[in-house]
């Protein structure tokens, strides 16, 4: 498994010797990550994230590209300062601000789809390099393939979750292109009293909207009618029932997509503290719900 960086002590040693410190520093580990390490450094300039994390290839997760995008999310005002970086190591300003459980989505959905109405419009002219797409439906079939190479558990569940996938995508409709965050879990949206941030870019990418949209929405557990003011202030009115269909279905395919990344950990990843095989078990339970009011609202779509 991969996934782990040392016993407590190898880490405070590591973050010790970070460079970019000024006098005494004082540690403390932060909770909420379930691939990733992140630890609250206080020193003489202030307050600072310090997060560890390798290349997962078998996650589509690369570093270089994570950092360049957390650079640009800054930029253009959507994310921390990164203030340090080497391999395997980010440095980022602390905001003290509030992290989003699925209430707050939920209580400040408008707010969220404002934010990332704007994310997506503006983060395109600040990011650099080669682009990155993010298609879930590409990565649910890759999944497929690492889970089916690495004897998985999951292994005679695979082709009823393609065939899902393959339903999910051909009710999809077309929109334009933009930059998506692609991992929209309450926990990666802040509240600093004043304004919204995200944080966490390891799956950002060129996407349509669709995702995160449905991300954002089902991950919070938003009820259709909350979901679909969410809708309509994300696109400055209602909604047609082609754009509602396609939301519903990319719900599903949010939740799969987790499921599997869930599935995909339990053979490579040992975050401490991380229970991979609850997770999915979670998350393919919520599945289930979203799917049967899907198919109880849009009948079964195929191409």
């Amino acid at each position: 498994m991969e996934g782990r960086i040392g016993s407590s002590g190898a880490v405070e040693d590591r973050i010790r010797a970070l460079p970019c410190w000024r006098g005494r520093i004082e540690i403390a580990p932060m909770k909420g990550g379930i691939s990733n390490e992140s630890y609250l450094v206080s020193d003489g300039a202030g307050r600072h994230v310090v997060r560890f994390g390798k290349d997962y290839p078998f996650h589509h997760v690369f570093r270089e590209r994570e950092l360049m995008t957390a650079r640009a999310a800054h930029a253009a005002g959507f994310g921390p300062e990164v203030r340090y970086a080497e391999p395997g190591v980010m440095v980022s300003a602390y905001l003290g601000a509030k992290t989003f459980a699925a209430k707050d989505v939920a209580a400040g959905r408008r707010r969220v789809a404002e934010l990332l109405r704007r994310f997506h419009a503006e983060m395109p002219a600040k990011v650099s390099g080669a682009a990155f797409l993010f298609w879930p439906f590409h990565v649910v079939r890759d999944y497929a393939r690492t889970l089916e190479a690495g004897g998985s558990r999951m292994v005679p569940h695979l082709p009823g979750y393609l065939a899902l996938a393959a339903e999910l995508e051909a009710a999809q409709v077309p929109l334009p292109i933009v930059f998506g965050h692609n991992d929209l879990l309450p926990a990666n949206i802040l509240d600093d009293g004043n304004r919204l941030w995200l944080i966490d870019y390891e799956y950002a990418g060129f996407s349509t909207a669709m995702f995160d949209l449905a991300g954002a929405t089902s991950n919070a557990g938003l009820p259709p009618e909350e979901a679909e003011d969410f809708l309509h202030a994300y696109f400055g009115g209602t909604p047609d029932p082609a754009i509602r269909r396609s939301h519903a279905a990319m719900q599903c395919a949010s939740l799969l997509r987790e499921a599997m990344w869930s599935m995909v950990s339990e053979l490579h990843l040992a975050a401490p503290g991380a229970d991979y095989a609850g997770y999915t078990g979670e998350n393919l339970d919520r599945l289930e719900k979203a799917l049967d009011r899907y198919r109880t609202t849009y009948g079964k779509h195929t191409k």
